[in-house]
């Protein structure tokens, strides 16, 4: 039998501990503990959540890598075409890294429609487009098959749309300039087959999703040429190695940039989750912690004369140190099971519902994303159970400090 835990849990389911002086303060540090470990796991997921969101939509309608013409065009638009006969294409066999390649092309525009104009950037893709990181943007419609003939199908933004009072099915002109000065614009027809809503303002003021063809047909250009070419990689983390390896196996009139580059100031802006997130782990161990202590040494005020009779017993200071810290250890694990139970619902809630709303000019995002890793949370209880423990080591060691004879005397 071990001796100091069947002392520590009969302390622990004594009923007149439940009217002792220490009550309301063991009350106090388990619920420090639990809401600790609640805006702990929140703060995690929400910060987890969020940048990983972020990241994927801005890769799903930017691609994760860009290949473009080596020159000085900082915009958008596609000035000068690349061929699309490359060594690399369609399959970039000498960086394994890279997970899927994808042709395209841009042009400003202008649509027109009764009552009103909205200057726009034309995306052209093709058949290589991998529309699975866009769909689960669609809000209406359907995604456009570009893979046989020429068609006039586009996808739209919904800010777009409400903002040119278009909806499913309508159609409307679309007026391309040309470069030469003096002559008329081009100008296409499109019908809107489906209307997304990414929530990236930058891009759903902008951006309509068309046919690359016609891009080549305005610009006059071969059937094999392009604007740039989207590369996706199989592991985000390793984003800027893939881009080197990539640069090193393209030609010298190629450039290449990451996302992270192109929208700096959205990733400079990511990684200050982070530190926010380390700061708020910070601050509450720190309050656990010191809830703890402060529970220990009542306890252990309040158990003085027990210290001295089993002292005088015979027990060693390590043993009855044991005792207290068995204790502590069970209010952690106490304040831990409901601080994990009522964060995790709380996140499973925010999930499944978005009860959360945030506001996408300022977060990219409709709703607060939830990233739920059981890893993550585990490390979180690990992390709060073994510096709790730690740092309870020290007030324990006044029981070392406690003389047996005027323990029994203390009163």
């Amino acid at each position: 039998m071990n001796l100091e835990y069947f002392i520590a849990r009969r302390l622990i389911t004594a009923k007149d501990n439940k009217s002792s002086i220490s009550a309301p303060i063991i009350k106090i540090a388990i619920s420090a503990i639990a809401i600790g470990m609640i805006m702990m796991i929140i703060s995690v997921a929400t910060g987890i959540g969020l940048q990983k969101k972020i990241r994927e939509k801005v890769s799903a309608f930017n691609g994760q890598i860009i290949i473009s013409n080596y020159d000085n065009n900082n915009s958008d638009v596609t000035l000068i075409p690349i061929s699309k006969k490359q060594d690399f294409y369609p399959n970039f066999k000498n960086v394994p890294e890279v997970s899927h390649i994808q042709a395209v092309a841009s042009k400003a525009g202008i649509i027109r429609t009764e009552n009103a104009f909205e200057g726009i950037i034309f995306k052209g893709v093709g058949a290589d487009y991998n529309w699975d990181n866009v769909k689960e943007y669609i809000v209406e419609g359907r995604l456009p098959d570009f893979s046989k003939n020429l068609n006039e199908d586009v996808i739209i933004s919904r800010f777009l749309a409400n903002r040119l009072n278009l909806k499913i099915g309508d159609e409307f002109n679309t007026f391309f300039i040309k470069e030469e000065q003096g002559k008329m614009p081009n100008i296409r027809r499109f019908k809107i087959c489906g209307i997304f809503n990414s929530g990236f303002q930058d891009f759903d003021a902008s951006y309509i999703l068309g046919d690359i063809r016609h891009i080549q047909r305005i610009n006059k250009w071969a059937p094999d040429q392009i604007g740039a070419f989207e590369v996706f990689v199989k592991d985000f983390a390793k984003i800027k190695e893939t881009g080197i390896q990539i640069y090193e196996q393209t030609s010298s009139n190629l450039d290449t940039k990451t996302i992270i580059e192109k929208y700096s100031y959205i990733f400079d802006w990511l990684q200050l989750f982070d530190f926010n997130i380390v700061i708020i782990l910070v601050i509450m161990i720190l309050v656990a912690t010191i809830n703890m202590v402060v529970a220990l040494l009542v306890l252990i005020l309040e158990r003085t004369q027990m210290i001295g009779i089993l002292k005088s017993l015979g027990i060693n200071n390590w043993s009855v140190r044991k005792v207290f810290l068995y204790n502590a250890f069970y209010l952690i694990v106490r304040g831990l099971f409901w601080g994990n139970l009522i964060g995790i619902s709380l996140l499973l809630i925010q999930q499944q519902f978005g009860v959360v709303q945030l506001n996408p000019e300022n977060y990219y995002v409709n709703q607060a994303p939830v990233y739920l890793n059981w890893v993550y949370i585990l490390l979180l209880n690990l992390l709060t159970i073994t510096i709790c423990f730690l740092v309870l080591l020290i007030p324990s060691f006044i029981i070392t400090k406690i003389s047996p004879v005027k323990a029994i005397r203390f009163d």
